[in-house]
């Protein structure tokens, strides 16, 4: 045996070697294929849509769970301001969205001209506002009469109140005067307690 046919002996032995790896490789394979298509076979859509549903269900609960059981401070202030030929007219509405109850409550209302001088001022107070709750009404309303609808004014809002044990203050100023009507919303910071 000459070395040609050693070597021809050798590449024949490793096709066939080849051959039989490339047999178990494909074997494997199709096993494989054959798995995953049994897997695929129990995901339906209906169970994709019933575990979607279950997660967001969950999530909603936390999420509620949290705004109700987590103490924060979250007031804010609702301004609307209107001016006509009698006057001006400001409307506030003071909301509690923090998870508990804010006390002593001390809202100003003062209406300045442009030289910083009060024209009116409404004062609300109360004893407390609970969790999740908003007040409004005619006590949170000013009314200027006989001011002149031409000029420019500032509205300023000074909020004092306590929420767990701590003492807040808060102080908004808003130029009106070139619109017959504007909106505004004052937030305190997010406390968290």
């Amino acid at each position: 045996m000459g070395l040609l046919e050693k070597m021809r002996r050798a590449e024949a032995a490793a096709k066939e070697s080849a051959e039989d790896a490339s047999d178990e490789v494909t074997e494997r394979a199709h096993e494989v294929l054959q798995i995953i298509g049994e897997r695929v076979e129990t995901v339906r859509p209906a169970r994709v849509i019933f575990a979607s549903i279950a997660v967001l269900l969950i999530l909603s609960a936390m999420l509620i769970i949290t705004t109700w059981l987590v103490p924060y401070d979250r007031t804010s202030v609702d301004i609307v301001y209107l001016q006509g030929g009698s006057g001006h007219v400001v409307l506030v509405e003071i909301d509690n969205k923090g998870s508990r109850s804010i006390l002593d409550v001390n809202l100003d209302i003062r209406f300045l001209d442009s030289a910083g001088l009060e024209i009116g001022r409404a004062t609300f107070e109360a004893d407390e506002i609970p969790a999740h709750t908003s007040i409004a009404g005619d006590q949170l309303e000013l009314l200027i009469n006989g001011a002149s609808v031409w000029e420019n004014y500032t509205i300023e809002i000074l909020l004092d109140y306590t929420y767990g044990g701590e003492a807040m203050h808060e102080r908004w100023t808003h130029a009106v005067g070139e619109w017959t009507m504007e909106t505004f919303t004052d937030s305190a910071p997010i406390r968290l307690f």
